[in-house]
């Protein structure tokens, strides 16, 4: 776990529990989710891709976070949106994929 850019030994005590966490509860969600479906790896345009990484889980969780966030805070029935559902799913996707 060499992503410390300080390389001070506090700083990266400080660092690699929160990035083993963070690794183990996106690992835990991707199991979880893949019992549900097969996940898909995010394609690429230089190389093919076998089978899902860590960052296709966590932009898969992302994905779901975003979705959540903006279906709870969807308008009332009647009340049209002001994006239409295609581009609302893309902007879902590109915001999930962004980090």
């Amino acid at each position: 776990m060499e992503t410390q850019r300080q390389w001070s030994d506090l700083a990266i005590a400080r660092t690699t529990p929160v990035l083993m966490g963070l690794f183990s509860v996106v690992t835990l969600l991707a199991l979880k989710w893949h019992a549900d479906g097969p996940l898909e790896a995010e394609a690429s345009a230089w190389y093919a891709k076998g089978p899902p990484t860590f960052s296709d889980c966590i932009r898969l969780a992302r994905e779901k976070i975003w979705r959540t966030r903006i279906s709870n805070g969807s308008a009332a029935e009647g009340e049209s949106s002001q994006l239409t559902q295609s581009l609302l799913e893309d902007l879902v996707h590109r915001l999930s994929a962004a980090a």
